[in-house]
Formats: structure tokens, C-alpha cells, sequence
């Protein structure tokens, strides 16, 4: 191994690395492309983001005004008399109590390079009110709608056990009406079915902060994989039931400004996983390439740059496939389909230049480590880093337990012989 042929490696690798990043940023472009417009067409078909806010409720307090109207007479000459008219104030009134049950059934969708969380949503609540004045009063229970581009499938309303009658206008939500005895109480019985994308939340107010009491939330799902979004409450009880959990939420009083909820899992993406495989790839092709030259000084059997040219044309080829077949086949069938294609070129390529032993147990092992697994292990969220970084120094212990007692000076020197056609 000469230094002009070093030289001749760099570029190469730098060549090829420029390829993989034009490839990614292709990969990264066609999924934020299709993201928004994408995930519009989910949402319409399917259903919107789920943020289901508690019912509102407020107390109608009417009250005499007397105003001073002036008005003139059949002279024209201005005369002032008084007016009564009667103005209702509406205060507001917390829950007495709120009884919640919600099943989340998971059921994914993908459209083009991006998988979307998408779930049916079973929920039954009910609430408990009572008018906390000393006289006959009017409350109106104000419930809204999780998503405007959701669907709600056999929707029931009832105050105590009745049902509040029809609505005509839904588009703001539902507003049932009780006319209470002083200190009576209330109870309201909402339910429906739906589907929605992405995070389940439940707010108890639809801004600021606001008081709780009495409040029990209970929440199933079908789905063994589970988080929680930013800015939630986590949950007070939490045990296995089924292939999913149940969780729950119970307070006695409490006052808060955050919400309760739940994100559903979702697939590896191809989109994302494609590119960051892609823009990762330089790294593995610079280990691969180190490793042969090492083997090639060690063995006195140096492969020539435009082997190397070819060895990075299979390596090239492993994530040009791999950008494309996720668009038509599972990431992992596609992953294994584009391993095994680039496995094949690199073993069947250097097997006519060093024979079946250099090729299989020496470059395609390495290609096995440094390709094929370096590259797996971003499917395995929050290991990767760990899983790159430890394969990486292992690899650097070997090397440098292998080349110690290389005389580099003269390995350097072009003084050792190529590596011959066919041996074994």
C-alpha cells in the first residue's frame, strides 16, 4: 500500500460520501414534501388531533337594570325617564364531580414514506353539577367536540338519565340547558365513538388554570408501547390488562393548568430512517475501508483503488435501494433485500479478485458489521448513539492490537506485493 494510493482511497470515499448526501437530502425532501399534505389527508379521512376538553358550566343569574333613556317630546324638547329591563349574568360553576372512561384502540396508517398514529376512541363521561345559589337558577353545560374533522358515532347526551333532546347546531359543540331548585344537583352523561391521529389529551379547562374536583379518569388501551406528551400529568395508577394497559387518574382537588393524556406508539418511519441510515453511511464505508487496508498491510495483499471504487459503488447500492423499495415494501423487508444485494456484490466481486476465504470471512464479515448492522441499529430509538459508539471503539481496540508491531514506514513504502487473482 503506497501513499499515492491512499490518496487515491480518500477520493473515492469523499466522492461517494458527497453521492450519499445528495441521497439523503433526496429521502429528506420527499418526506417533508409529502408530510403536511400527507398528514391533511389522514386527517380527513381518518380523523383530526384529539384534545377533548371538559364540559364548561355556568350559572344564569338575572338581575334588574335601570337605565335613564332620553327621549324628546311632541315638542322636541328633551325629556328623561327611566327604564327597567332585566340583564342575565353568567358566572361560572366547577364540577361537582367527573367520572371518565376512554378506550384507545391502535390502528395505523401509513401513506407514503410516513407512518401516522392513528386510533378509534371509545368515551363515556359523566359529570356532576348543582346550582350553588339559594334560588331557582338556569345552568348551561357547554360540551366541545375533541376535533372538528372528527367523526362521532353513536353520540348520547343525557341530563339525569334523559336525553337533552336535539341539537341543531353543532359546529361549536353542545349546550344543554337544567333549570335547577336552589342547592339541586345535576348529573350529565356525554358518550361517543371516534377515530383520531396522534397524541389523546383531556384538558380540564380550554385555557389557564382552572380547579378539579373529584375527578376520575380511566383509560385502556389495546397497545403495549406507550408515552406520555409533554406538558401532561402522569398517571396515579398504571397495571397490565390484556395486551394493553390501564391507566389512571384520580384527584380529590386539585388545581392545575396542564392536561391529562396518552401518545400512541408509532412504526419505525421510512422516511427518517432512510435518511439518517443514509447520512450515517460515510462512517461505515471510512470503517470498511480502514479495515481492508489494515488486512492489506498485515497480509502484504493490498487491494487497488479501483477495487475500493467498486466495493463503494456496493455500498452506494445498499441505501439507493433501500430509498426506494420503502416505498413499496415494509422497512424491514426492504432493509434485509438491500443488505442481502450488497452483501452479494462485495463477496461475489472480491471472490474473483482474493477468492471465496478473503471474500467471505474477511470483507463480506466486515461489510456484515460495518453496513449491515451499524445500519439496523437506527431502527432501535435511543440505543443507536450507544450501539455506533460501542462498535466503533471495539473495532478501534482490534486495529490497534492488530497494526502495533507494523513497520508502517515500510508498508508504506509500496515494497509489498498486490494482492493475486484467485487465491483462496
Amino acid at each position: 500500500m503506497t501513499t499515492p494510493r491512499l490518496v487515491a482511497i480518500g477520493f473515492i470515499f469523499f466522492c461517494t460520501a458527497v453521492a450519499w448526501f445528495t441521497l439523503g437530502g433526496s429521502v429528506v425532501s420527499r418526506t417533508g414534501e409529502s408530510d403536511e399534505r400527507l398528514a391533511k389527508e389522514v386527517a380527513q379521512l381518518w380523523g383530526g388531533r384529539h384534545n377533548q376538553v371538559a364540559p364548561t358550566v355556568v350559572v344564569e343569574r338575572p338581575r334588574q337594570v335601570t337605565e335613564h333613556v332620553v327621549e324628546k317630546d311632541a315638542n322636541g324638547q328633551p325629556i328623561t325617564r327611566e327604564v327597567s329591563r332585566t340583564v342575565i349574568d353568567r358566572a361560572p360553576v366547577p364540577l361537582d364531580a367527573s367520572r371518565v372512561r376512554v378506550d384507545l384502540g391502535l390502528d395505523q396508517r401509513r401513506k407514503g414514506l410516513l407512518w401516522y398514529p392513528t386510533y378509534a376512541v371509545t368515551l363515556v363521561g359523566e359529570y356532576r353539577l348543582h346550582n350553588p345559589d339559594d334560588a331557582e337558577r338556569t345552568l348551561i353545560v357547554h360540551f366541545a367536540f375533541p376535533s372538528p374533522e372528527g367523526i362521532y358515532d353513536a353520540f348520547t347526551v343525557k341530563v339525569d338519565g334523559h336525553d337533552a333532546g336535539a341539537v341543531s347546531d353543532l359546529s361549536q359543540g353542545v349546550d344543554v340547558t337544567a333549570r335547577l331548585a336552589p342547592g339541586a344537583a345535576s348529573t350529565l352523561q356525554v358518550g361517543y365513538r371516534s377515530r383520531g391521529l396522534g397524541p389523546w389529551t383531556y384538558s380540564f379547562a380550554g385555557a389557564g388554570v382552572t380547579q378539579v374536583r373529584d375527578f376520575t379518569l380511566d383509560l385502556r388501551t389495546d397497545f403495549d408501547r406507550i408515552d406520555f406528551p409533554a406538558g401532561t400529568i402522569s398517571p396515579s395508577s398504571k397495571a397490565r390488562e390484556g395486551a394493553g394497559w390501564r391507566l389512571g387518574w384520580r384527584f380529590d382537588s386539585l388545581v392545575t393548568g396542564q392536561k391529562l393524556g396518552l401518545d400512541p406508539p408509532t412504526p419505525v418511519n421510512p422516511g427518517p430512517l432512510t435518511s439518517r441510515v443514509t447520512f450515517f453511511a460515510p462512517v461505515s464505508l471510512l470503517c470498511f475501508f480502514t479495515v481492508m487496508v489494515a488486512l492489506g498491510v498485515l497480509e502484504g495483499r493490498s487491494l487497488h483503488p479501483v477495487h475500493y471504487f467498486f466495493l463503494a459503488a456496493a455500498f452506494f447500492a445498499f441505501h439507493l435501494l433501500l430509498a426506494y423499495l420503502v416505498d413499496h415494501l415494509d422497512v424491514h423487508a426492504s432493509f434485509a433485500l438491500a443488505a442481502a444485494t450488497s452483501v452479494f456484490l462485495v463477496v461475489s466481486y472480491l471472490r474473483l479478485v482474493g477468492g471465496w476465504r478473503f471474500a467471505v470471512l474477511k470483507a463480506g464479515a466486515a461489510q456484515v458489521v460495518f453496513l449491515v448492522l451499524f445500519s439496523y441499529a437506527f431502527f432501535f430509538e435511543g440505543y443507536t448513539g450507544l450501539t455506533l459508539a460501542v462498535g466503533a471503539v471495539v473495532t478501534l481496540f482490534v486495529l490497534m492490537q492488530l497494526t502495533a508491531r507494523v513497520d508502517w514506514e515500510e508498508a508504506l513504502g509500496g515494497r509489498r506485493s498486490p494482492l493475486p487473482a484467485g487465491r483462496a
